[in-house]
């Protein structure tokens, strides 16, 4: 198997946010607007959700033909938004679209879960090149994020049942994004406590 290639950083995550935040400024421009089509109304929402299936699906494909890899968070999240997104489209509900950020932070979870009754961390597969830690800090954080994204799921359900369309758009385009990124930024003394050379952390498997 081809060792994945690297791209310029500021390209890569053009492919990767630049679907969500497509998204976000198209929404703005139509959500006040219905389409007829073939005698069907359709909100400014469905519109915007048909463009940004094919767009996320552009993206990935982009991004899979320069770098030659894909992670299964990539994968997995590719298949919700065209599963979930193709629902929102042909039954006309805006409710399925809303309703992703929900499973996939949910199976993100639970995939987590499941490794640490095991005593594993399955976050260390996707992430062991990254971040250098020992088994032990691997468990920590792994359980840390599992609550995280549980919480994240509760966080999207709430929003979306309770909240406006708009306010829904602005919390999946800002708040998922800013929340992740200061996760992260929070695990700073985790990673100073259990940080370990790349040499060291293959004698301790």
């Amino acid at each position: 198997m081809a060792e994945p290639r690297e791209i310029n950083p500021m390209l890569k995550m053009a492919l990767e946010l630049g679907p969500v935040l497509a998204f976000f400024v198209a929404y703005l421009w139509l959500k006040d607007h219905v389409f007829t089509i073939a005698g069907t109304d359709y909100s400014g929402f469905i519109l915007v959700t048909a463009g940004f299936v094919p767009l996320m699906m552009l993206s990935t494909g982009i991004l899979w033909k320069l770098t030659g890899h894909l992670s299964r968070m990539q994968l997995f999240t590719l298949v919700l938004v065209v599963i979930f997104g193709g629902l929102t489209v042909w039954l006309n509900d805006p409710r399925f679209i809303k309703m992703k950020p929900t499973i996939l932070y949910l199976v993100f979870g639970g995939i987590l879960g499941f490794g640490l009754l095991r005593g594993k961390s399955l976050l260390r597969v996707v992430m062991d090149t990254m971040v250098p830690l020992t088994h032990e800090g691997w468990i920590i954080l792994t359980r840390r994020l599992m609550f995280f994204f549980f919480g994240l799921a509760i966080a999207n359900e709430l929003v979306w049942r309770l909240m406006s369309e708009a306010a829904w758009v602005n919390f999946k385009t800002f708040g998922l994004t800013a929340a992740i990124f200061i996760f992260f930024m929070t695990q700073g003394g985790l990673f100073r406590d259990h940080g370990t050379g790349e040499g060291d952390e293959d004698s301790q498997a």
